[in-house]
């Protein structure tokens, strides 16, 4: 069997979902949000991971956008630039019709791939993006934000990072309200970037599926940032989906320690460690000539796969790569075209088309679907939430 053609096929059947992509923030970083200077409907190769022609080439049909900003912007600052990230995918949108269009609901997805156009959903990376508020959070959904990452790299005021020092153990008060609001709202809660004591406590207080937008499978790779099989075993009695992440760093354990080695390099030429501008690149590229970087593959991400249909179940894995924003990527899954090839893995690995149609496509449109019932059942029996964080933690703040 040619695996690679038939995973075409499938693909062109039930395309990927992805849960994350950085497009928004490598535009503003790149070029300030001009798309003329990164059209993506040319060749970005060597400057970004994501173009329109590799998109298709990739078989996504569904591609959650991350309206990312990064925790040193705080208050009204990380608000307004949440919003810019907005509004750069809704030029984008408006940009290349023919190729994206604005999904809202899971209806929305399905229509998306009858009319042979890519979905493009929204989803803020980092708590820090509505500055404890949940008025804010409410505007963001109303401006088409499906999916709020709880924290990012820090620690923000009523949750920890699986990447900062633990300093709630969880969710304090105004954070479990925030993923009440969230139920009732219809946004899903995305877990990950959180502690483990975060994961545990949004997953018993939500009564929506929950997902981890681009995390895979600690006991394969041990790094905070990946789901530990516990939390992973309580997907399905929550109805969950975690999407396997292609970061080197978080799935390949030769890789962890050349990162951190990686990083102090940035830094130590003044640039921050996620930056992925022309200039960074080159800096990562002359460590890297000096230093041979540890390669994560295909099957590497495969192995991740293998391990997290077998602990939480095939309705509850998905995929997540965060193109453009890592520097480095596995082989075989440079850019966004690469998705075929995981799936031929997968195909060659035994694993069922029915089972490839819910890890690409049915998994994602499913508990998207989920949430706006939750959603629905719960605005028929209580309003908005005015809660604030001064009432709720107040103690704990002063």
């Amino acid at each position: 069997m040619d695996h690679l053609a038939r995973a075409h096929e499938l693909l062109a059947a039930h395309p990927v979902v992805d849960g994350h992509n950085d497009l928004p923030w490598a535009l503003r970083e790149q070029v300030g949000y001009d798309l003329d200077a990164r059209d993506i409907a040319a060749d970005q190769r060597g400057l970004l991971h994501t173009d329109l022609a590799r998109l298709r080439a990739g078989g996504v049909g569904g591609q959650f956008w991350s309206v990312y900003v990064r925790t040193d912007l705080t208050g009204d600052a990380a608000v307004s630039a949440t919003l810019e990230q907005i509004d750069v995918v809704a030029e984008l949108i408006a940009r290349y019709p023919t190729h994206l269009r604005r999904a809202l609901t899971a209806d929305d997805l399905e229509k998306a791939r009858a009319e042979g156009r890519i979905a493009s959903l929204m989803g803020a990376e980092g708590g820090h993006s509505i500055n404890n508020s949940l008025g804010t959070l409410r505007a963001l959904y109303e401006l088409g934000v499906r999916y709020l990452t709880l924290t990012h790299n820090d620690n923000i005021d009523w949750a920890d990072s699986a990447t900062d020092l633990r300093r709630l153990g969880g969710l304090s008060a105004f954070g479990h309200e925030v993923v009440r609001e969230m139920n009732r709202i219809g946004m899903l809660v995305d877990l990950s970037h959180v502690a483990d004591g975060v994961m545990r406590d949004a997953i018993a207080t939500s009564t929506a599926p929950v997902i981890f937008s681009h995390s895979s499978a600690r006991a394969v790779c041990d790094h905070p940032r990946n789901i530990p099989d516990d939390v992973l075993a309580a997907l399905p009695a929550n109805g969950g989906v975690a999407m396997a992440t292609f970061v080197p760093k978080f799935v390949l354990p030769e890789a962890v320690a050349w990162t951190l080695a990686a990083d102090r390099n940035m830094r130590e030429h003044g640039l921050h460690h996620l930056d992925t501008t022309p200039q960074a690149m080159r800096i990562h590229e002359d460590f890297e000539a000096a230093h041979p970087r540890p390669e994560a593959t295909v099957a590497t991400i495969a192995d991740h796969l293998d391990h997290m249909r077998a602990v939480a179940g095939i309705d509850h894995i998905g995929i997540g790569g965060d193109y453009d924003g890592t520097a480095f990527t596995p082989r075989g899954l440079e850019d966004v075209s690469g998705y075929p090839n995981l799936i031929a893995e997968l195909l060659r690995r035994g694993w069922s088309e029915g089972d490839l149609a819910k890890l690409t496509w049915q998994n994602a449109v499913r508990v998207l679907r989920d949430a706006e019932a939750v959603a629905r059942d719960e605005q028929s029996t209580r309003g908005p939430s005015h809660a604030t964080i001064e009432e709720l933690d107040g103690g704990r703040l002063r």
